[in-house]
């Protein structure tokens, strides 16, 4: 019998699914006791060599409000050619195709390695990629002149037959049409007046043609040429468009002394979500927004010209004082919305010293799959190779990208789906088995996610509704099965079907084996992602204290001890490292506002709810390694111990990484033995965490801000604000010996944490 780990393991990388639960508790009551939801993160299209597409359709249940697919963990008998759904237990017929199967002969889809299948599907015509690039041109001279280079390095990596659109804004909006006679045509909008779909389309000659017998003047006929005006094939207008952005000139408008330029992006961005609506409805598309400030006019502004009037600050949202945040926030949600129903997904990437507003514009990508990149200019290489790597390729030579996907999930009938959180929005489907229950986007079981990598990941939270006294009977097995269609980069319509089960327990008798079929890593990320979207809407403390309230439950159900004896107090293998993730999460930027900017976490919660598990949780609980004489390098706790002189450290945070020096090394380095030949081992001592780090640099999206810092160095505060504080400035001398670094904080330390959080686990009257 395989460890729980190793079985864990196997279904992630067969299936990309991570549950909280490996065993679930066969009643309701029993579900809500245990604290942590049965709910799992799942990867949708998590990438296996291993796995090629079967060429033929999906054989679905014949039960009109089933329509469950065919798959392993269906009865079937071969000689009737019938096979039962394991979801509705409806007997179906085979198709006519599938008269040859028997015992010795069965198509992929009933074969157990095959839990997870992906089928391509024939109907249909294909459509094309579309990128529409808006760009922003109030930006410095070599700003622009940086990211004129990267669009025209993009246009290299397209696909020829892709479709692209440009869009460029400053105080006006232009649409360029990208015909090919070398006349340079586009068409201006006001960039204050805010314009409905029905108006832009007008305005660019793009509507439909009236029925005949109508009133009125017939209008332009609504062919492709119409359409292609502004959406040509890369290879029909590479040489233009390559000149076009060549020639994109600064906003011509003088910004005055102590104004900021005016930035009409949200008439851009309507104009650019018009367009498509209109032209390629249903279809993959992605809008590309690169923009180097705030939005300074018309609808969706985020904060006036005046420069004496900073953008808003999370003290201003607290206070009030925001006046533009609402009415921003609401325009760009209609937008994200009206942008998701059609599959558009819509990229920021803004890149500028102050805020630019992600804030108000994060539901864009947040609801729509896009990307958000957040730099301090477009001529650094955080943004060059970040931007290069949304167009890396898989080992087909095909995009890491999919297009327009929707998500279906069917349960067995003792469970119902709660809701799902990450990049998607809901399609009202109401199922038999949706859930009243909402977390995260509930009362569907239908998500779109118009945009998706190989690494999203989203987590989805069920609940189960079988009642106490109706036992599952004995050997029974609870099953989900996850329907993804999507549109593949190279155009083929593809359906992925993953169907999972796990074992029903009694919570009574056999608690042990729910207790140690509990996965700490996918819980905690479970939990994070749950807080995360509370804090979205709630108080910060509130958020905090939900978190506290849950994790004291779990170590009261869970945990064994004498009542009202801390020092009693113990926790299984497979749950003791869940409140050193608690206590790490407590203190990310996730939760904590402090010393970031509404932008900046905005970004670093954009980034949490859609990257899997391994990268969840080095965002939660950052990566440290540590580099000595002593012998290869080795992770080391992430705690002020480990700061030592002789040291040199390396921390992965996902977004940073930091390279920090010991006081000794740091000196060593000053004085340049590096460079001598007789301290060669040095040399390499220095040399080794940078590799390491390169290695990292290479693959991340987005790719990390590499810091390089020593102790006392300025930027040392990234790696002394992540580490617990288990010495300060308080206990230092307590301690009688000095080891580590000791750190000039009032947080708590993680020992200080767990004797809490014992005392409340163990206390008679919690």
């Amino acid at each position: 019998m395989a460890t729980y780990q190793e079985f864990i393991q196997q279904n992630e990388d067969r299936d990309g699914v991570r549950f909280s639960w490996n065993v679930w508790p066969s009643s309701r009551l029993e579900a809500t006791r245990l604290v942590v939801p049965v709910s799992c993160l799942f990867t949708p299209l998590k990438e296996r060599p291993d796995l090629p597409p079967v060429q033929y359709e999906p054989v679905l249940c014949s039960r009109a409000n089933c329509k469950a697919v065919l798959n392993p963990l269906c009865q079937v008998d071969f000689r009737a050619k019938i096979w039962a759904c394991n979801f509705c237990f409806q007997r179906n017929p085979f198709p006519p195709s599938y008269a040859g199967i028997s015992d010795v002969n069965q198509p992929a889809e009933l074969m157990p390695q095959f839990s997870t299948i992906e089928y391509i599907v024939q109907r249909g015509p294909s459509a094309p990629l579309i990128f529409l690039y808006v760009v922003d041109t109030c930006l410095e001279e070599e700003d622009l002149q940086a990211l004129r280079e990267s669009l025209q390095m993009s246009l290299s990596l397209l696909p020829p037959n892709a479709l692209v659109g440009l869009i460029t804004f400053g105080r006006m909006v232009q649409v360029h049409e990208l015909s090919c006679e070398g006349i340079a045509k586009s068409y201006v909008f006001r960039g204050t007046k805010e314009l409905s779909a029905k108006q832009i389309q007008e305005m660019l000659g793009l509507m439909k043609q009236p029925v005949p017998g109508q009133q009125g003047r017939p209008q332009a006929p609504q062919d492709a040429s119409a359409s292609c005006r502004f959406l040509q094939p890369v290879h029909r207008v590479d040489m233009n468009l390559t000149d076009l952005l060549g020639e994109l000139q600064r906003d011509p408008w003088p910004v005055p002394q102590g104004k900021r330029p005016l930035r009409s992006t949200g008439v851009a961005l309507s104009v650019a979500v018009g367009l498509l609506e209109c032209t390629f409805p249903n279809t993959g598309a992605r809008v590309m927004l690169f923009t180097g400030g705030p939005p300074t006019q018309g609808p969706g502004m985020v904060v006036g010209d005046e420069l004496k009037t900073p953008i808003r600050s999370w003290h201003d949202i607290q206070k009030d004082n925001a006046r533009h945040l609402k009415k921003a926030t609401k325009y760009h949600e209609a937008l994200a919305n009206r942008s998701a129903v059609n599959g558009h997904s819509i990229d920021i990437y803004a890149c500028a010293l102050d805020q630019t507003g992600l804030l108000e514009m994060k539901c864009l990508s947040n609801l729509t799959g896009g990307h958000i990149v957040m730099g301090d200019s477009f001529n650094t290489s955080l943004f060059k190779q970040t931007f290069q790597r949304v167009f890396s390729k898989d080992y087909n030579g095909d995009f890491r990208m999919a297009f327009g996907s929707t998500m279906e999930v069917k349960t067995s009938r003792e469970l119902k789906v709660c809701g799902a959180i990450g990049p998607c929005v809901s399609l009202n489907s109401k199922s038999p088995c949706v859930s009243e229950n909402e977390m995260g986007i509930g009362s569907t079981n239908q998500w779109k996610v118009c945009s998706l990598t190989p690494s999203t990941t989203l987590a989805m939270y069920f609940e189960v509704v079988n009642q106490h006294n109706a036992p599952i009977p004995q050997g029974g097995r609870g099953v989900i099965q996850f329907v993804t269609q999507f549109q593949h980069s190279n155009t083929q319509r593809r359906i992925r079907v993953t169907t999972v089960a796990r074992n029903w327990a009694d919570a009574q008798s056999q608690i042990q084996h729910i207790e140690s079929s509990f996965d700490q890593e996918a819980a905690a990320v479970l939990m994070a992602r749950l807080g995360v979207f509370r804090a979205e809407s709630e108080e910060g403390p509130d958020v905090l204290r939900w978190l506290d309230r849950q994790l004291i439950r779990l170590c009261q159900k869970f945990g064994q001890f004498n009542k009202d004896d801390p020092m009693s107090f113990k926790l299984s293998e497979s749950l003791s490292l869940y409140p050193q993730f608690m206590f790490h999460l407590r203190r990310s930027p996730f939760l904590q506002v402090f010393n970031n900017s509404p932008d900046e976490s905005s970004y670093y919660r954009h980034h949490f709810v859609r990257q899997d598990l391994t990268q969840s949780l080095i965002m939660i609980q950052p990566i440290l390694y540590s580099y000595s004489f002593h012998g290869p390098p080795e992770p080391v706790l992430l705690d002020s111990s480990s700061i030592l002189p002789d040291r040199i450290l390396l921390m992965d945070t996902f977004f940073q990484l930091v390279i920090f020096h010991g006081e000794t090394i740091a000196q060593w380095r000053k004085a340049g033995y590096q460079e001598m030949a007789e301290y060669d081992n040095f040399k390499q001592l220095l040399q080794a965490p940078l590799d390491d780090a390169q290695e990292i640099l290479q693959t991340r999206f987005p790719m990390p801000r590499y810091i390089d810092t020593e102790h006392n160095g300025s930027q040392a505060r990234f790696l002394l604000s992540k580490v617990n504080p288990s010495q300060t400035h308080n206990n230092l001398y307590a301690m009688g010996q000095e080891s580590g670094a000791p750190i000039l904080t009032d947080d708590v330390s993680l020992q200080v944490f767990m004797d809490h959080l014992k005392k409340l686990a163990v206390s008679s009257s919690a």
